[in-house]
């Protein structure tokens, strides 16, 4: 057990190594090239910045790379190899070849995405395109390769399947959505992927545990140039990735602990962990619609923009929506081994700083109306 856990640390080092140079060669080709920062769909409100948005492929190819590697690895080296090498790995040598066809399923929809994305950052490809794109994916991971929502097997396919697409499709957008200031993706997506990497640790999950690692690593080596002021943007390319991969891997994740006194509460763990992208995505998307405007056309007006607007700096909303998602995640990694009436403290204080958030963003609100010269 010990074994295993040092050498899915030993991954987010890996990661991070791999996401550095990885991220240093696309700023400079991105440079060299002119791949800038580019307007997006259609009345997306934006300002314009002269810097490299393919950020996103060293975040891939750190995470692609080694899966790749590794599901070689396990079919080209026999079982001596391993048990005289990695032991660590040896024991589970059957389960990996067992789930390498999920795995390779999730390399190819990764890419599709990837190559997507690289094409949006370019020129547009309009919301229409790009969602059909991601429910197909999600509709073939569900349908043909069994990634669905562990907890609802009970309930009819037609029902796991529906709410799995949808689920991939919400906290892939939700992710997206949120690159949209310095450092705010990719920071909060490596505290929520560290956060889920702990629940399977804990749950001896050991396989989704070395991809978290991975993407963990990935995402501290491009942060190092994308915290504020960033040299390099990850674009959809990396952020849709990133999202798709977070929401397949909380979906292939157990969060029941019954053994350790847990619960079916346990499902809302992911929930808990991403309340604070998804409540980004909710609300963005109430203003867009009470507007009259598409919820998929981009504009400033993103949780971390508001927060702009009402006096904090770039940095300092970064660090606070960092701080927010850690604050609700924390929370979230255990419910699944707590007892109910624990559960229902974590629910709640979810929901208060939910509320908190709103309350502060309502007042904060009317404040600024009030001083504004009529």
């Amino acid at each position: 057990m010990i074994g295993m856990t040092w050498l899915i640390l030993a991954l987010v080092a890996m990661g991070v190594v791999v996401g550095l140079v990885g991220t240093a060669a696309a700023r400079a080709v991105g440079r060299r090239t002119g791949a800038l920062d580019s307007r997006g769909a259609p009345g997306h409100a934006k300002t314009l910045r002269a810097v490299p948005n393919n950020g996103g492929i060293a975040i891939y190819l750190a995470l692609a790379v080694p899966m790749a590697v590794g599901l070689i690895a396990v079919w080209v080296l026999d079982a001596h190899w391993w048990s005289r090498y990695v032991p660590a790995v040896a024991e589970h040598l059957q389960r990996i070849r067992h789930t390498t066809p999920t795995a390779v399923a999730m390399l190819v929809a990764m890419t599709v995405l990837h190559v997507m994305g690289a094409i949006d950052d370019r020129r547009s490809l309009g919301a229409v395109p790009k969602l059909a794109v991601q429910v197909a994916v999600a509709a073939s991971m569900a349908i043909w390769f069994d990634v669905r929502l562990l907890e609802l097997q009970a309930l009819p396919t037609w029902v796991t399947v529906a709410v799995t697409i949808v689920w991939i499709v919400v906290v892939t957008n939700a992710i997206n959505f949120m690159d949209n200031m310095d450092g705010l993706a990719a920071g909060v997506s490596a505290i929520a992927a560290a956060l889920f990497m702990i629940a399977c640790l804990v749950n001896h999950q050991w396989f989704i545990a070395a991809t978290l690692a991975l993407l963990i690593g990935a995402l501290l080596g491009f942060l190092v140039f994308n915290f504020p002021p960033a040299s390099i943007f990850m674009g959809d390319r990396g952020s849709l990735v990133v999202g798709f991969v977070l929401a397949v891997l909380t979906v292939r994740t157990t969060y029941l602990h019954p053994d350790l006194g847990g619960g079916w509460y346990g499902v809302f763990m992911p929930l808990v962990v991403l309340a604070i992208p998804l409540y980004d995505v909710v609300t963005v998307t109430a203003i867009r619609l009470r507007q009259g405007r598409s919820p998929f056309v981009g504009d400033q007006q993103h949780f971390s923009h508001r927060l702009v607007s009402r006096g904090l700096s770039t940095r300092g909303a970064v660090v606070v929506i960092w701080s927010a998602t850690a604050v609700t995640g924390i929370g979230g990694v255990a419910l699944g081994s707590l007892q109910a009436w624990q559960a229902v403290l974590v629910g709640v204080q979810t929901l208060l700083v939910l509320a908190m958030i709103a309350l502060l963003e309502h007042a904060s609100r009317r404040a600024v109306a009030l001083d504004r010269p009529s």
